[in-house]
């Protein structure tokens, strides 16, 4: 039996009513300790000499009290559900179906929330979903929790209530009703059907009042000729999968041409199947994203361009309007018109005359990429209109302005001279999520919510019908500028309600917003006849005047609308591989002659040459200077999307408008341009260019071998002496291997075929696993954290495969020696290859067996884990990485006022995923093969009871790639698309030669 004696140290434990009874029921000590005294000061203990003795004696009073003294931890409140809604599983994330609306990004996505935060954007795999997600659109999560958002209504500079606001504007309206003054909208392209109704019935009440829409990057011409052809204000799309030959004139079509959005066709058709692959031409100024992808990449200027636009339109239509003979233009030509319905011609010239002719060729062909039924609905501005309303607002004849989405004070070339005019108009609104250059401009500044938190529609391509839904309640005191359309046109419905009752379509509204969006297929339109010979003589007759700027918009920061997105700010530039700048991309030849440098400093950073721009009157100081590679001779390219200050952290406030060149809404302005004093620091996570013949990486062949040699010539699969005998490199072990067969293996495929660059699994990469922001600084000193990367690789000479002949056309050492140093200059021309490298999880990984602590292990489902808590930081197994793909934390990026970004701030951690912990300085990090997804997968289908498919397992990087270059699964399922691909006769390890044999496969790139 058990004692149930009582015991005691004195008398005084008997007296119930002690007052020292309580006190030590409760403490260790009858008096406090008086910690405070010798470590709550930290300027007397900084200055304090502090002996060992002294140091035992303080720890002697109680371990407890001077660690919980020293070590203040925070007080988290948890709130539980009074009611807990039926849809909120705590732990469990949800997902709801939405559409992602800019003016200059759309999408139709999925939005992962946990416990009613939003932290991740995914895409909508659903029939009829048009637009996937690209970087931004991924990075718009983090735009949700922007602390310097705008978080009430201003006036005059001042917080006011949106009934105050509203009764300025209602009351300027109607003043300019009763005296006949002009009030406009000015709003960007919202590609809603609702909104565009609201607009009408507000025109149709207010008979002086218009309706302008402004694009900050203009399609104008490109509408301006579909609408010349088919009546329709629109923009035709394509679909890639159905081409065979290509043809690019100028357009970026797999980065942000016409919306982007096209890299999935194009992968379809590059990817050879059945022994066939598609035929890319690109013509063009800058290296873009489509030119690297191109089969045969030709730099040219813009005027050259539409003398090569005229060329293509003469062999096709046989016409004979006169132009220049380039015998590279006429033998895609003679492709483009052999192909007939299965060749596309493209362009993206900012010409009314060079997109009639685009048109022209199309139908000529009988192009089956091209349609004209289910046009793109997500351009509608017209520069003639915002160039009559700043002639208006300059001469004081608009009374009431009323701004939605735009920015035009930071976006137009003349935007001071817009700032200036608003001061003429009675009352200047704009309805914003920041207090942007606009904003401080206007008398009124309401502020509206983000898509996350807003009700919607979007009509990204006609027949396409998607809704926009909240999925989280608004954070800020906000206002849509739909819901104010509905009050200043007397109706009393909400903007949901409204919505909702003016949807007809075939599916129920609680289908519609499950599903998110609904797709009818269109017939084609049938176009009216134009002089197209008349705009083809006029291209004819192009020249270059000079030096010409092309301006473009950036993979990472677009327009520059989320300039304030950390995110965004350090993704580094598919192509110069460069983040938090842009600058002048210039050819190595024109930067000879104008004494333009790139060069390295000591700790690994690129620096370079500025420049001063001129175009026209308007000059742009202390412009960096990127030597480029590709970039056509007698061209110069620069950014934009970026110099914005308004609104902006410190940090983020980089670069230079380049909008102030943008004269006339042309991307092609004719600039002097010379050196200037002093030099650019960049943050460039990439110096090594070129290949240098290094086919062991990446692996490629042509169309031509590939259907007529054996895998074993093109795919050469190394090989090591054993026994005096050359066996495979994969044959031969120093470790004795396990059964891998039992569960789960994962393995994910990378086809280099498929892969653009875009880099949105590497933001996708951020969101999913806490990836922390450290800013230029620390990139220069290559302390990056990306778990993900890109790596672009140039040719030295035309083509990789003159690289390999180069080298091994090199004799003895000091030969092998000036060779290689030679080729690590890339060509003016060269061939581009992107690689994405991350944690490849080696079976036979080298960093297990040099961690002194054990914190990096390998486990049965094939990936390579990491125990943070065990990690020394010793940093051995960054070392022995030969993919060099780890990271080490060298600073708290957490709560942290030296990297003052989202992760810095209490609003900025909300979009933090609760299910991967956030890593502490000393210790090293890496990719995880998301192992908190497959578990997640692995349990869901476990308390289901069943068999998991195959393609439900996912990373995030492979969840977000579009284009299908990256495939993950589960190998031990031989019915699965990644075991099949990894018996592939494509399929190859990355440095297979050293024998970890690693988790990830890459198939090899066939060129046609």
């Amino acid at each position: 039996m058990s004692s149930n004696k009582k015991y005691w140290k004195s008398v005084e434990e008997l007296n119930e009513n002690s007052s020292i009874v309580e006190t030590l029921r409760n403490n260790e000590f009858v008096e406090e300790i008086p910690t405070d005294e010798f470590l709550g000061d930290a300027a007397s203990l900084a200055s304090s000499n502090t002996t060992r003795r002294d140091f035992l004696k303080y720890v002697g009073f109680s371990t407890a009290a001077a660690t919980l003294a020293a070590c203040e931890g925070p007080v988290h409140k948890s709130i539980p559900y009074v009611v807990q809604p039926e849809e909120i599983i705590p732990g469990i994330a949800d997902y709801y179906a939405t559409s992602f609306s800019d003016g200059f990004d759309f999408a139709n996505i999925l939005v992962k929330t946990r416990e009613g935060r939003p932290i991740k954007i995914e895409n909508n795999k659903l029939e009829g979903a048009q637009f996937h997600a690209n970087a931004r659109v991924h990075a718009s999560v983090l735009s949700l929790y922007d602390s310097l958002r705008l978080k009430t209504s201003k006036i005059a500079g001042k917080d006011a209530s949106w009934t105050e606001a509203n009764a300025k504007i209602t009351a300027s309206v109607a003043d300019a009703k009763a005296k006949g003054g002009k009030v406009v909208l000015l709003t960007n392209t919202s590609a809603s059907s609702s909104t565009d109704r609201l607009i009408g019935q507000f025109l149709a009440a207010n008979p002086n009042a218009k309706h302008v829409v402004y694009d900050a990057v203009s399609s104008s011409e490109a509408l301006d000729a579909f609408q010349a052809v088919y009546g329709e204000r629109a923009l035709a799309d394509y679909d890639f999968s159905k081409a065979g030959v290509i043809v690019s004139v100028g357009a970026d079509f797999l980065g942000d041409w016409q919306g982007g959005g096209y890299d999935a066709s194009y992968a379809q058709g590059r990817i050879p199947q059945n022994g066939k692959m598609s035929k890319h031409y690109q013509f063009e100024a800058n290296m873009t994203l489509s030119g690297a992808a191109a089969d045969k990449r030709v730099p040219m200027t813009v005027a050259a361009q539409k003398q090569a636009l005229v060329q293509i339109y003469n062999v096709v239509t046989g016409a004979s309007v006169g132009s220049s003979n380039n015998p590279e233009v006429a033998k895609a030509a003679q492709q483009l018109k052999a192909a007939g319905s299965k060749g596309v011609l493209v362009s993206g010239i900012d010409d009314k005359n060079a997109q009639l002719l685009v048109l022209a060729i199309n139908r000529a062909l009988g192009s089956e990429a091209f349609n004209t039924g289910n046009t793109r609905q997500i351009r509608k501005g017209n520069n003639a209109d915002v160039s009559q309303l700043i002639a208006d607002l300059k001469a004081g004849a608009v009374h009431t302005l009323i701004m939605n989405g735009v920015n035009p004070v930071y976006s137009l070339p003349n935007g001071k001279e817009f700032a200036d005019a608003l001061k003429k108009v009675k009352l200047a609104v704009t309805f914003t999520m920041k207090e942007d250059e606009t904003a401080l401009a206007s008398s009124i500044a309401v502020a509206v919510p983000h898509y996350l938190e807003s009700w919607g529609d979007v009509s990204i391509v006609k027949g396409s019908y998607a809704v926009t839904q909240p999925t989280i309640r608004p954070l800020f005191d906000t206002v849509q500028f739909q819901d104010a359309l509905l009050s200043w046109t007397g109706n009393t419905q909400s903007y949901y309600d409204y919505v909702r009752g003016a949807y007809a379509g075939a599916k129920t509204w609680n289908q519609l917003v499950h599903d998110g969006v609904e797709f009818t297929s269109l017939p084609a339109a049938a176009g009216a006849s134009a002089d197209f010979n008349a705009a083809a003589a006029v291209l004819a007759n192009a020249k270059s005047a000079g030096m010409e700027l092309v301006l473009y918009t950036k993979t990472g920061m677009g327009d520059g609308q989320q300039a304030n997105n950390p995110w965004l700010q350090e993704f580094p530039d598919p192509i110069t591989r460069a983040s938090w700048d842009n600058y002048v991309t210039v050819s190595k030849s024109d930067a000879e002659k104008l004494g333009f440098e790139n060069w390295n400093v000591a700790n690994g950073g690129l620096n370079g040459s500025v420049a001063t721009l001129k175009v026209g009157t308007v000059t742009l100081e202390n412009v960096p200077v990127m030597i480029q590679p590709g970039q056509a001779k007698g061209t110069v390219g620069l950014a934009l999307g970026y110099g914005r200050v308004a609104s902006l952290k410190e940090e983020m406030q980089v670069g230079v408008n380049a909008y102030a060149l943008y004269n006339n809404f042309k991307a092609e302005q004719t600039v002097s341009l010379a050196k200037a004093d002093g030099e650019h620091e960049f943050a460039c996570v990439q110096l090594q260019k070129t290949l240098m013949g290094r086919n062991d990486i990446i692996k490629e062949t042509t169309l031509e071998i590939f259907n007529t040699k054996d895998a074993a010539e093109w795919n050469i699969m190394p090989v090591v002496s054993l026994d005096h005998k050359e066996v495979a490199a994969t044959s031969v072990d120093l470790w004795e291997s396990f059964d891998r067969t039992i569960g789960h293996h994962f393995n994910l495929s990378i086809d280099l075929n498929a892969c653009t660059g875009c880099g949105a699994c590497v933001i996708a990469c951020h969101a999913e696993n806490n990836v922390p922001v450290v800013g230029k600084a620390e990139v220069r000193r290559s302390r990056d954290m990306h778990w993900l990367r890109i790596d672009r690789y140039y040719s030295s000479e035309t083509t990789f495969d003159g690289d390999n002949k180069t080298k091994a056309a090199s004799e003895g050492l000091m030969d092998s020696i000036s060779t290689l140093r030679a080729m690590e200059d890339p060509s003016e021309n060269p061939q581009v290859a992107f690689q994405p490298v991350m944690c490849q999880h080696c079976n036979h990984a080298p960093c297990e067996t040099v961690c002194p602590v054990a914190a990096t292990s390998h486990g049965r489902q094939g990936q390579n884990h990491m125990a943070y808590n065990r990690c020394v930081g010793t940093r051995y197994c960054a070392n022995n990485c030969p993919y060099k793909v780890r990271r080490f934390n060298w600073f708290l990026y957490n709560q942290n006022e030296e990297f003052n970004y989202h992760m810095n701030d209490d609003l900025g951690r909300m979009a933090l995923n609760p299910d991967v912990n956030l890593r502490s300085r000393g210790v090293m990090e890496k990719c995880s093969m998301c192992i908190q997804m497959t578990q997640a997968t692995i349990l869901k289908a476990k308390n289901e009871g069943r068999v998991i498919k195959d393609g439900e397992f996912q990373t995030a990087c492979s969840n977000a790639c579009t284009s299908g270059a990256m495939i993950f699964g589960d190998v031990n399922d031989k019915d699965s698309h990644v075991a099949k691909l990894a018996e592939d006769k494509r399929a190859y390890h990355l440095l297979e030669h050293i024998g970890t044999k690693p988790n990830v496969v890459y198939q090899v790139k066939v060129r046609n």
